[in-house]
């Protein structure tokens, strides 16, 4: 009997005006592990060409899904969207223009069936708008991160991201234009589960011109506007965390990885 036959993953990727998004696909179809499912919900995209790609990809592949959004809502809700329509045990997340390692869904999941895992991580690598590898890659600790962990530092790429939804339950991200992972990895570790470092470097994040995390300054002051809104800390706590935060984060790895 085939092992994997139950742990069918439900890949959950939004869409906008995504030139990378043929490469990507692509880094799911030659994944080594077959059992996955592709929910692409594409946020009203305006170029006309990504709506047709992915179409054309769901015509040639059953296990591909498309759905589009009423209205431009932001990649939080268009990802909520793929999650609301995910059959799968697995749900894990791939952008429009990262991609995977082709062996990244095996050994993902067979660390979390080896380790009984409700929810985990892994480290990836960064490529630039060519695909070439730049910068140190991201390794994850060595320990089980909770809530407060993740309060202080950075750790969970969206890239590298699974949970198993028979232990958490399906969740969802909060409806908010920024950050909407890191809030959907909160709020399953406030709920009293961990996420577990795999320190394998199985995912490739593109660094893009005009990033969000390109502007430091920007990102630090958003990141506490969301713990005092979205994660209702005091005034105390979310300076606290926020400076943490920073210092773990942006300054020491996104700095450090430069030399």
């Amino acid at each position: 009997m085939d092992k994997n036959k139950n742990n069918l993953v439900s890949i959950i990727t939004p869409t906008y005006n995504s030139k990378f998004i043929v490469e990507t696909i692509e880094s799911i179809l030659n994944q080594t592990y077959s059992n996955w499912e592709l929910l692409i919900t594409d946020d009203c995209s305006t170029d006309k060409i990504t709506w047709e790609v992915i179409n054309e990809y769901s015509l040639k592949d059953s296990r591909i899904r498309v759905f589009k959004l009423e209205k431009n809502s932001g990649s939080g809700l268009a990802r909520n969207l793929s999650i609301k329509h995910a059959k799968g045990k697995y749900i894990a997340f791939l952008d429009s223009d990262d991609l995977w390692i082709e062996n990244k869904l095996e050994r993902q999941i067979s660390f979390m069936i080896e380790k009984d895992a409700a929810f985990s991580h892994t480290s990836y690598s960064f490529i630039n708008e060519k695909g070439d590898r730049i910068k140190k890659p991201f390794k994850v600790g060595e320990h089980p991160v909770t809530y407060k962990m993740l309060l202080k530092r950075i750790e969970i790429g969206c890239l590298t991201a699974m949970y198993n939804t028979e232990k958490v339950g399906k969740m969802y991200m909060p409806d908010v234009r920024k950050k909407q992972d890191y809030g959907l990895w909160l709020s399953i570790l406030k709920r009293g589960f961990v996420s577990l470092p795999l320190n394998e470097n199985l995912s490739l994040y593109r660094v893009t011109k005009n990033q969000t995390t390109n502007n430091k300054f920007k990102l630090i002051f958003k990141h506490y506007i969301f713990l005092k809104k979205i994660e209702k800390l005091n005034l105390v706590k979310s300076l606290y965390y926020t400076i943490l935060w920073a210092y773990n984060g942006v300054v020491k790895h996104y700095i450090s990885i430069l030399f």
